[in-house]
């Protein structure tokens, strides 16, 4: 069942062993699952490397006890890598596609540029040909130009452009990234941020699109400059998927602070709620714990569920770690 999250069949085993005890040592779950202890140690170990279980030392015991990860949070990480990664793919599939139905096109349709001089060129002349609006999805660790060599960005600002940028969380923390976005804010940009951004691109006015050849690849500069076709029409639906889902970014009072505008707070009975549904409790033990009907719970949920942006009550598990909703 949890094959397509990445775990074998081992895994699978000894984590729902460990659920089903919330704590064992090794040689407790060798007896229990009839298998060699060294087996499930070295098991233990890939599931502490993903996040799923730790090791607890205890003060009369030398050997550790186990106790896993809450699966709500802990699996619910992997689903949100897995399903960036499928968005990649489905990027990757469309593209194909599209290219093999326009195979008879002129070949400009799609131009592909190796040399780094000439992306550069490039990516700045597309920004300075810019007249209406820009789309751009920013990942970490890869710039054909510097935030503050794009002058191109800031001289299509003052024409009046519009920017609207989609940033990948983990890039926030790269060094200078916060002035450069807080520069930004200023200067008029819409900002989104979601946890992971799966491919950099940049859209100008539905007209060009500029992508890496190689997908995230720092060491390569090679680029696809895409002009206007079905196959610029999925990537600027994809663009605006994404946008979706982001959440908008404001500068705070501090010098290097940024905020995140996320849905209104939880009030108290969200919070117990929450609480009670990621500690394993079903539907009707909280709302008997809470004196509600079933159907306040319900809708209790899929009000969480909206505000958090996701579709399954997993997600909504990692979405609420993650945001400290409880």
């Amino acid at each position: 069942m949890l094959e397509p999250l990445g775990l074998d069949a081992a895994e699978e085993e000894i984590y729902r062993q460990l659920v089903a005890s919330r704590s064992a040592r090794a040689v407790d779950l060798a007896e229990h699952l009839g298998r060699p202890t060294a087996e499930i140690r070295a098991v233990l170990g890939q599931l502490i490397a993903r996040g799923l279980a730790t090791a607890v030392a205890t003060s009369t015991e030398d050997e550790p006890n186990y106790v896993p990860a809450p699966p709500a949070v802990s699996l619910g990480a992997l689903m949100q890598r897995r399903q960036a990664d499928l968005r990649a793919a489905e990027i990757a599939v469309a593209a194909l596609a599209e290219e093999y139905r326009t195979a008879g096109l002129p070949a400009d349709v799609v131009e592909i540029l190796t040399d780094a001089d000439v992306v550069r060129r490039r990516f700045l002349q597309i920004q300075d040909a810019a007249q209406h609006e820009v789309l751009s999805m920013v990942v970490p660790n890869l710039t054909v130009v510097p935030h503050r060599e794009n002058t191109a960005e800031r001289a299509a600002m003052r024409r009046g452009v519009r920017y609207r940028a989609l940033l990948d969380r983990r890039a926030l923390s790269e060094p200078d990234m916060t002035p450069d976005v807080r520069a930004s804010l200023a200067a008029g940009q819409q900002i989104r941020v979601v946890d992971e951004v799966p491919v950099k691109m940049m859209i100008v006015d539905g007209e060009t699109a500029f992508l890496p050849l190689h997908g995230n690849r720092p060491e390569s500069p090679s680029s696809l400059l895409v002009h206007r076709s079905g196959l610029l029409a999925v990537l600027i639906a994809f663009f605006e998927a994404e946008w979706d889902r982001g959440f908008p970014l404001r500068s705070g009072s501090g010098p290097d602070e940024l905020i995140e505008s996320h849905p209104s707070d939880l009030d108290e009975l969200d919070r117990q709620v929450l609480q009670l549904l990621l500690s394993g409790l079903t539907d009707q033990a909280i709302a008997g714990q809470l004196n509600l009907s079933l159907r306040t719970v319900h809708r209790r949920i899929h009000q969480l569920m909206r505000k958090a942006r996701v579709d399954s009550r997993v997600q909504l598990g990692w979405i609420a770690a993650h945001k400290r909703w409880a």
